[in-house]
């Protein structure tokens, strides 16, 4: 079985909108949902609406500034994990297959990735830092969320051998990780009690331990929920699972933000221990990837077309992967927790 598929910066989609299709779509083009960042301090089914706490769309001063001192704090390591300045700066993603092919390709997973993914637009942005920054593709095909929320689970040692080995990295060079996960075959929608939201959140959690642990170094990991799936023509993650996958993300984050507020101790059970001094690493939001099919999302003007699928209306063809590629890039290179690193020249205030 094939598992599938905010930015902070809430901006620079115009062009995204429309990348690489300028056909209308066809199928159900709405959902009738709002995305979470133009929802704010609105309700879906009783649930605040925004990426952050209270219905904001950015960090609360207090996690900005331990994200903008973790974001300063990445520095080249060699393959021990010292400092060095022949070393090398890992980006790693994890994920399903929607991930790999939107972060590298279908069938790439090292360095000859599509042009039109996250990595081969990457690649070729000469703003981009191609000296010390190692860009690595760890999402598997088939791999959800449940595949890698145990530090036991043998994916890791898929991306440490398989992934990493070959590039003549390690570990210890992995310093910020991009999830973009799921459940396949979800059954229960928000508000039930067991509705895959929750379920979500608690794997979420367990996989930015797992993360910490595999990855001593780890400053940073940037989430990003589904994208779309009214087009969906299985039930391998259809909606509402998609658009509520967004809350699985916000309230993951949430719990940090409340638990390092509240002196350490764990504020909600389900998402688990998240002290970012020490049993995980700083979480945030990387892109917000949902828009409500042909509805243009406010801000930008995102638009998921039938066309941005292959035919079980899940998994995005060449044009969907190049918009998140394209979020992706614009996201890594704008975010004041990735331009020190991200960019030649940049700075993290």
């Amino acid at each position: 079985m094939r598992a599938f598929c905010r930015l902070s910066l809430f901006s620079l989609a115009v062009a995204i909108a429309g990348c690489g299709n300028n056909g209308s779509g066809t199928g159900p083009a709405t959902a009738g949902r709002v995305p979470l960042p133009q929802l704010g301090i609105g309700t879906y089914k009783g649930f605040v609406g925004g990426l952050y706490p209270a219905g904001a769309n950015v960090e609360p001063a207090a996690h900005a500034a331990a994200g903008q001192s973790r974001a300063q704090a990445i520095v080249p390591l060699d393959t021990s994990g010292a400092l060095s300045a022949s070393g090398k700066v890992v980006l790693l993603s994890l994920g399903m297959s929607n991930t790999t092919q939107e972060f590298c390709s279908a069938s790439s997973t090292t360095t000859s990735c599509s042009s039109w993914s996250f990595m081969g637009q990457a690649a070729a942005d000469p703003s981009v830092n191609h000296t010390t920054l190692a860009i690595v593709n760890g999402a598997r095909g088939g791999q959800d969320a449940q595949a890698w929320d145990a530090t036991t689970d043998a994916n890791y040692d898929t991306v440490r051998l398989n992934r990493l080995g070959p590039l003549g990295l390690t570990e210890r060079q992995v310093q910020i990780v991009w999830v973009k996960q799921a459940d396949a075959g979800p059954q229960d929608s928000l508000p039930s009690a067991q509705s895959d939201a929750y379920q979500l959140e608690s794997r979420l959690g367990n996989i930015a331990r797992a993360l910490r642990s595999h990855y001593p170094n780890l400053k940073i990991i940037f989430f990003s929920s589904r994208i779309y799936a009214g087009y969906a023509t299985t039930t391998l993650n259809p909606e509402p699972f998609a658009y509520e996958s967004g809350f699985a993300v916000k309230w993951l984050i949430q719990a940090q933000i409340e638990q390092m507020s509240n002196g350490g101790t764990v504020t909600d059970a389900r998402a688990g221990d998240l002290n970012y001094n020490s049993g995980a690493a700083w979480l945030a939001w990387g892109p917000y990837l949902w828009a409500d099919g042909m509805t243009p999302r406010q801000g930008d003007g995102l638009v998921w077309q039938s066309t941005d699928f292959v035919q079980d209306g899940t998994h995005p063809s060449q044009s969907g992967q190049q918009k998140v590629g394209t979020m992706l890039l614009a996201f890594f290179k704008t975010s004041p927790f990735t331009k020190c690193w991200f960019v030649n020249g940049g700075t993290c205030p």
